[in-house]
């Protein structure tokens, strides 16, 4: 009897062993609120997500808007988020630095920062975006990030960032991130940060008088943020812009090809009230036309690229190896 009964044990472990060898991840969930899908927010499909997932997953989206603040953690990787269609497939939070985390705040008054304010926060590698609006709609209260990216290999389409102060935050110095086809709005330094970053085909929309990018970029770094066949706009309101100002010393910003509308400022750049930063920032612009795009009255620190040096921004030298799947994937100067 007792040999039977040890037999079976050993069966049942063996029947486990296998069920848990030959267990499939589904490669596609669907989010939906109205249930027709996998499930109704966006959070529940990223947790349901395979770990280190050896194969490709897709998220689609169905329009709608999702209030939600969405994490995709570290070991979340390999995921594409597809939405609907970027007018209809909305992700709104609306956080913001020195906004206090918790209700009760007599008892708690921790608050939330610039880098927890996000709507969206990427930090596992090989993710994308397309077809998808993020927006932070805190409104003009200071830092309030839409999407908050430091995953490597970070690829965004046909999207759009909303926010006001500090709108993207490209995190990182190690990651490279590529937008394209993408609309950008806000007010202060709201494309931000140390990773190295390539728009393309972007439309950057300045909504008050103030500066466009603060790159943090490290001295160890070769490219910062490049820009190429990009749209500078305004708000009608809006009449002297900044493209840039070193968050870091050692920021580097080059726009090539864009057209760049009357609100940028003739001096183009600043040094955030710190001369010394003119001699390590690195600012350049190639063949930018509009009435913006004007050298002439540049700081003089500043830099015009000459077309052998414009021939170096190749998306095979600014990634590195890395060619990303969406849009052109490659830069030509003309």
């Amino acid at each position: 009897m007792k040999s039977y009964f040890f037999l079976l044990l050993i069966m049942m472990f063996l029947s486990i062993d296998s069920t848990a060898q030959t267990t499939s991840y589904p490669k596609v969930l669907t989010v939906a609120l109205d249930g027709s899908g996998n499930y109704k927010t966006i959070q529940s499909a990223i947790d349901a997500v395979r770990a280190y997932s050896p194969e490709h997953i897709t998220i689609n989206i169905k329009n709608g808007v999702y209030h939600e603040k969405i994490v995709v953690p570290a070991w979340v990787t390999n995921v594409s988020f597809v939405g609907e269609s970027k007018e209809g497939t909305i992700i709104v939070n609306g956080d913001y630095s020195g906004k206090f985390m918790n209700a009760d705040t007599v008892a708690d008054k921790t608050k939330f920062g610039t880098f927890n304010s996000y709507t969206m926060y990427v930090h596992g590698n090989d993710i994308s975006v397309k077809n998808i609006t993020i927006s932070n709609n805190a409104g003009r209260v200071g830092q309030a990030v839409a999407l908050h990216v430091d995953g490597d290999r970070f690829e965004m389409e046909n999207c759009n960032l909303l926010g006001n102060q500090d709108t993207l935050l490209t995190a990182n110095d190690t990651a490279r991130q590529y937008f394209v086809n993408c609309y950008i709005e806000g007010t202060t330094d709201f494309i931000f940060g140390n990773a190295t970053a390539v728009f393309q085909n972007c439309t950057l929309k300045s909504l008050v008088e103030s500066f466009i990018t603060a790159a943090s970029t490290t001295q160890q770094q070769q490219f910062g943020y490049v820009f190429q066949h990009c749209k500078l706009i305004a708000d009608s309101s809006v009449k002297r812009t900044y493209l840039g100002r070193p968050w870091r010393a050692y920021a580097k910003v080059v726009f090539m090809d864009c057209e760049m509308d009357r609100n940028i400022r003739p001096e183009g750049w600043h040094n955030w009230g710190k001369a010394e930063n003119e001699a390590t920032a690195f600012y350049a612009e190639f063949n930018n036309t509009g009435a913006g795009a004007n050298t002439e009255k540049r700081v003089a620190w500043s830099h015009v690229l000459s077309k052998n040096e414009a021939k170096q921004y190749t998306i095979e030298n600014i990634f590195k190896g890395w060619k990303p799947a969406y849009g052109q994937g490659n830069i030509t100067a003309k």
